[in-house]
C-alpha cells in the first residue's frame, strides 16, 4: 500500500504543479514553447525525461534482465551521442527559425505548407505510437503495485499526463520533467547500488552474474547467443546494437521530441550546454540501470514479464522508503514522456495539420488545448485496444523518425541543392518503406539484420532526396531562409556566455574518463577474477 501512496502523492504533485503554472499561460508562445527562456537546466531536464521511459526503464531493462546488459551499452555511446551532434549540427539552427514546433520549421525551410503538413502527419504517427508504448508502461507499473485492472490503470495515468499537459502546455512540461528527471536519476544511480548489494556486493555480484548457468554470457560483450535466443551469433548482435544505436541517435538528433526542447532554450548557449549535460545523465544512467538489472537474475531468474525486473527490485531489493522513490522515479520518467508526447501530437494537430491563421491568442490558445484534449482520447482508446508491447513499439517509433526525417533535417541546414519536393517525398519514402518493411516482417518473415527496416528507410530517403533535387532548382525564398539560419545570432558572440559554455565539452571529457574507470573497475576487473 505504501508503494501505491507514493505513486498517487506523486501524480496529485505533478497535476498541481500543472494547475499553478497554467496561470502562466498567456498566450501561443507561452504553451508551445514556454516564452522561448528557459535555463539549461529546464531544457536538460526536459532533453532526458522525454528521452527516458517506460520503453528505458521497462522495456529495455527486461531486455538486460534477459541476458543483454553490454549490447544495450554499446547502443547507448552511439544514441547518447545524438545529444551533441543534434544541438551543434540541427538544434540551434532550430532554434534560430522562431518556429512554434519542428514540422512548421520544414515548412519555413523549404516554403511549403504540404512539407509542413506532411511533417505534421509523420510527427502525429510516429509519436502516437510512442506515446501508446509509454502510456503501456506506465498502466502496467500502476497495476502491478495496485493490483487495479490494466484498464483502470490506463486511465489513471491518462488523467494524469493529460491534465497538467493540457492545462500549463510547454511551461508545466519543462517543469515537471525537470523534477522528474531529479527523481528518477536519483532512482538509478542510489537504486542499483542498493540492487546490487543485495545480489551478493561487488564483485561477488558481477563474478556469481558472469557464472550464470541459466545466463551463460550474460555479461560477455553480445549476451546471450544460439537458437534459443534473441540473437543468433555474436555478430547478429553487435550489427544490432550499432545499427539501433545510429537509429536512437538520430533519433535523440533530429526527432520532434527531442529538438522541440531548443526550441524553448533562452539562447543557443543554453542549446550547446544541455546537449553536453544531457549526454553525460544517459551514459551514467544507463550503465548503472543496465549492469543492475543484470545481477537480478542472481535472486530471482523467474520475473515476468521481464519488464517488471526494475518495479520487483524497488519493492524486493531496497528499503521501503527508497523502493518507494524508485518506483515513483519508473512513473516519473513515463509521465515526462507522455506529457511531452500529447504535447507534440496536440501542438502538430492545432497548427500545422489545420493551420490556424487567426489572430486572436486566446481563440488559438482555446483551439489548441481543445485538440490535445482530442487526441489525449484517441490515444487512451487506442491504448486499451493494443496488446502491451513496451520496448518494440517505442523501437518502431524510432525508426520512423530516423528514416523519414534524418536526412531532411540535416540537408535543410547544410544542402544549397535539396529543394521542396525533394524533402516531401523524402519524408514521404523513408516514412512508407519503415511500415512497409515492419509490416513484411510481421506478415512474411524475419529480414536479415543488414536488412532492418530503417536501413531500407533511410536509403530510400536519402535516394529520393538526391535524386529529386537533381532535377529542380532551390528558389530565392529556400536560400535566403537557409542563409538567414545560418546567421549566428549576437548573443551567440558573448565573450561572457563563451567562456561558460567553453567548460561544458571539458566537463564531458572528464565524465568521459570517470566513467571509463568506473566500468574497468566495477566489471573489467570482477570478471578476470573468475
Amino acid at each position: 500500500m505504501v508503494y501505491v501512496i507514493g505513486i498517487v502523492v506523486a501524480l496529485l504533485f505533478f497535476i498541481a504543479i500543472g494547475v499553478f503554472l497554467s496561470k502562466k499561460v498567456s498566450n501561443v508562445e507561452d504553451y508551445y514553447v514556454s516564452g522561448r527562456n528557459a535555463p539549461t537546466l529546464l531544457i536538460t531536464g526536459s532533453l532526458v525525461a522525454s528521452f527516458l521511459s517506460s520503453v528505458t526503464f521497462m522495456g529495455e531493462a527486461g531486455f538486460s534482465y534477459s541476458g543483454y546488459p553490454i549490447i544495450q551499452l554499446i547502443l547507448v555511446v552511439f544514441n547518447a551521442s545524438g545529444y551533441v551532434l543534434g544541438a551543434f549540427f540541427f538544434g540551434r539552427y532550430l532554434r534560430r527559425s522562431r518556429a512554434l514546433t519542428v514540422p512548421e520549421y520544414f515548412g519555413k525551410r523549404f516554403d511549403s505548407q504540404k512539407i509542413r503538413k506532411v511533417a505534421g502527419i509523420t510527427t502525429i504517427f510516429g509519436v502516437s505510437a510512442y506515446l501508446v508504448a509509454v502510456t503501456q508502461g506506465g498502466a502496467l507499473l500502476f497495476s502491478s503495485v495496485s493490483g487495479i485492472s490494466y484498464g483502470v490503470s490506463v486511465a489513471i495515468i491518462w488523467i494524469a499526463y493529460t491534465s497538467f499537459t493540457f492545462l500549463s502546455g510547454a511551461k508545466g512540461v519543462l517543469v515537471n520533467d525537470t523534477i522528474m528527471f531529479i527523481i528518477f536519476l536519483l532512482a538509478t544511480v542510489v537504486g542499483v547500488p542498493f540492487i546490487l548489494h543485495a545480489t551478493g556486493g561487488w564483485p561477488d555480484a558481477i563474478i556469481n552474474t558472469a557464472s550464470l548457468q541459466t545466463h551463460p554470457g550474460i555479461l560477455s560483450w553480445h549476451g546471450l547467443n544460439g537458437s534459443e535466443s534473441f540473437f543468433n551469433s555474436p555478430v547478429e548482435a553487435l550489427m544490432w546494437a550499432v545499427i539501433l544505436g545510429l537509429v536512437w541517435g538520430t533519433v535523440v538528433a533530429v526527432s520532434p521530441w527531442q529538438t522541440s526542447r531548443y526550441l524553448m532554450a533562452k539562447s543557443e548557449h543554453v542549446v550547446i550546454r544541455s546537449g553536453v549535460i544531457a549526454t553525460i545523465a544517459i551514459f551514467v544512467i544507463y550503465l548503472f540501470l543496465h549492469m543492475g538489472m543484470a545481477t537480478v537474475n542472481l535472486v530471482n531468474p523467474n520475473i515476468n514479464p521481464v519488464e517488471n525486473v526494475f518495479i520487483w527490485s524497488a519493492k524486493n531489493l531496497m528499503p521501503t522508503w527508497f523502493g518507494v522513490i524508485a518506483l515513483v522515479g519508473i512513473m516519473a520518467a513515463i509521465l515526462s514522456s507522455c506529457s511531452t508526447f500529447l504535447q507534440l501530437i496536440g501542438n502538430s494537430v492545432a497548427h500545422d495539420i489545420f493551420i490556424n491563421k487567426e489572430n486572436e491568442s486566446k481563440v488559438v490558445l482555446r483551439f489548441s488545448r481543445n485538440t490535445m484534449l482530442i487526441s489525449s482520447i484517441v490515444i487512451m482508446m487506442i491504448t486499451l485496444w493494443q496488446p502491451p508491447a513496451v520496448m518494440w513499439i517505442g523501437y518502431f517509433a524510432a525508426t520512423l523518425f530516423a528514416a523519414s526525417w534524418g536526412p531532411v533535417a540535416f540537408a535543410s541546414v547544410y544542402s544549397k541543392t535539396v529543394t521542396k519536393n525533394a524533402a516531401f517525398w523524402s519524408i514521404i519514402a523513408g516514412f512508407v518503406a519503415v511500415v512497409g518493411a515492419e509490416l513484411y516482417e510481421m506478415l512474411v518473415t524475419d529480414l536479415p539484420i543488414y536488412l532492418h527496416p530503417v536501413i531500407i528507410g533511410v536509403v530510400l530517403s536519402i535516394l529520393t532526396l538526391t535524386l529529386i533535387s537533381k532535377t529542380e532548382g532551390v528558389t530565392q525564398i529556400e536560400k535566403e531562409f537557409r542563409l538567414k539560419i545560418l546567421e549566428a545570432p549576437a548573443t551567440l558572440k558573448d565573450p561572457k556566455e563563451i567562456k561558460i559554455t567553453k567548460r561544458f565539452p571539458n566537463a564531458l571529457i572528464i565524465s568521459g574518463v570517470f566513467l571509463i574507470v568506473l566500468t574497468f573497475v566495477f566489471y573489467y576487473v570482477p570478471l578476470h577474477l573468475l
